[in-house]
């Protein structure tokens, strides 16, 4: 147990609940006692955490979704179109790559997070090599000399922002209390769906200056994570139980039953069809808002902005809306639901969308449905995680396969779909759109088969 504590006036952080020796905590037997996942490993003792806390994390995860996204709205793009014009499909295996990198590393790099032990503590020395990692990809994609290279430089970024975002997460469910969780996944999540947004605004001036391009979001992101590592009291890890892991015992890590936590497995295939569609819809954006306006794919950044910066009110009412009346009524499924269907609706519209005035509002309308979403998802995510005293990291790893496996494979469909039906250089992105809907609809259909949260 950790020696290091403080008192409620000091103005750190609450310190994490005392871990659960594994000694004692057999969960096949609990999970046949109890029926489902509701072992949440003391949880609800969890203390209420401070605003410190709170509010360095929404600023952290705003930097990492500055420094990590921006590239993929826009400055991607704009690269891919200048190594391969014409060629929009690369984009799409380059992110690809990236997405299944991340796939296959991130529950590894969750048992190690789980197993640190270091005077730091568990999650941020994690933050700190990833940031690192992150700020070295930004650098070789903005320099990169051809695509093979600048999929190098966005297999470096998923691993490097994704470890930090990955342990930011992490701590969520290290410390968060039921009666928090709605709320604090509400901010993260606007502040991830705006984070982009101000990315574009930012670079918007500096588009013919690849390194620029890249590289002041991610003097953004270094900045509010240094800020999360400094000031965010995190306990020594050290005196913390470590059993032996052998190579077998960490592939097996990779994998569990779903029927000892099918409410952990229903959310799962949620997020999976969510994400799915999702990345369909956001991949191409910027060829997609070129085809339909007519114009050249390097003139699309500032009406991504300009709409992007409309899209925050949307994005706000979403997530905050979402993740504080979640908490309010004691209710996710009903609000994950509804963002679904939000965003398939907007999706539609822009799916059969002609002109500037369809763009706008179906993309408002999936702004407010991805808020929503992702930020009452998140809430429930933390609601069935299995063994978060122990061994968060590696089921966050676990549900990581859920957006990183659509990372992975929707570009290389999409590319695919696009070509439907379609004869020289046209790109058939009205079935692209339809398809994304579709499956953010049953992605928030299918949570409402998870039986121990409302």
């Amino acid at each position: 147990m950790n020696t290091q504590q403080h008192r409620d006036d000091e103005p750190l952080v609450t310190p994490n609940a005392a871990p659960i020796p594994t000694a004692t905590v057999d969960p096949e037997v609990l999970a046949e006692q109890v029926g489902s996942e509701q072992r949440h490993d003391a949880a609800g003792d969890l203390p209420k955490v401070n605003a410190r806390y709170i509010w360095f994390m929404v600023l952290a995860q705003f930097g990492v979704f500055m420094a990590f996204i921006t590239p993929l709205a826009i400055s991607l793009s704009i690269r891919v179109n200048e190594l391969a014009p014409g060629r929009e499909e690369v984009l799409g295996y380059i992110t690809g790559a990236g997405a299944l990198f991340v796939m296959l590393t991130a529950p590894f790099m969750g048992v190690w997070s789980d197993r640190t032990r270091t005077r730091l503590g568990r999650r941020r020395p994690f933050m700190i090599g990833g940031m690192v990692l992150g700020v070295v990809s930004l650098v070789v994609m903005a320099l990169a000399p051809n695509v093979l290279v600048l999929g190098l430089g966005w297999v470096l970024a998923q691993w490097g922002w994704g470890t930090v975002l990955g342990n930011l997460q992490n701590s969520t469910a290290d410390r968060l209390p039921e009666e928090q969780r709605g709320k604090v996944a509400g901010l993260t999540g606007f502040a991830t769906q705006v984070a982009p947004v101000f990315g574009v605004i930012l670079t918007f001036g500096v588009t013919g200056n690849a390194l620029l391009l890249f590289l002041i979001p991610g003097a953004v992101g270094v900045v509010l994570v240094t800020l999360f590592v400094v000031l965010v009291h995190e306990d020594d890890s050290r005196t913390l139980p470590k059993d032996a892991l052998t190579l077998g015992g960490l592939l097996r890590k990779y994998v569990y039953n779903p029927k000892q936590y099918p409410d952990f497995s229903w959310n799962w295939l949620g997020r999976f069809l969510f994400y799915f569609g999702l990345t369909l819809n956001t991949t191409f954006t910027a060829f997609f808002f070129a085809s339909r306006l007519g114009v050249e794919v390097t003139e699309v950044a500032g009406v991504i902005a300009t709409l992007g910066g409309v899209g925050v009110l949307a994005v706000t009412a979403g997530a905050l809306g979402g993740g504080f009346l979640s908490d309010r009524f004691r209710r996710r499924k009903v609000f994950v639901v509804t963002g679904g269907a939000l965003m398939a609706a907007g999706m539609l519209v822009m799916a059969f969308s002609t002109g500037l005035p369809l763009l706008i509002t179906g993309s408002l309308i999936v702004s407010a449905g991805i808020g929503m979403f992702s930020a009452v998802d998140q809430a429930l995510l933390l609601d069935v995680l299995p063994e978060k005293a122990t061994d968060a990291g590696r089921f966050m790893g676990i549900t990581g396969f859920a957006t990183s496996i659509p990372q992975s494979a929707a570009p290389l469909i999409a590319s695919s779909i696009l070509l439907v039906g379609v004869t020289g250089d046209a790109k058939n992105y009205t079935l692209l759109f339809v398809v994304a809907a579709v499956l953010v609809l049953l992605g928030g259909l299918v949570i409402l088969r998870i039986r121990s949260v409302r």
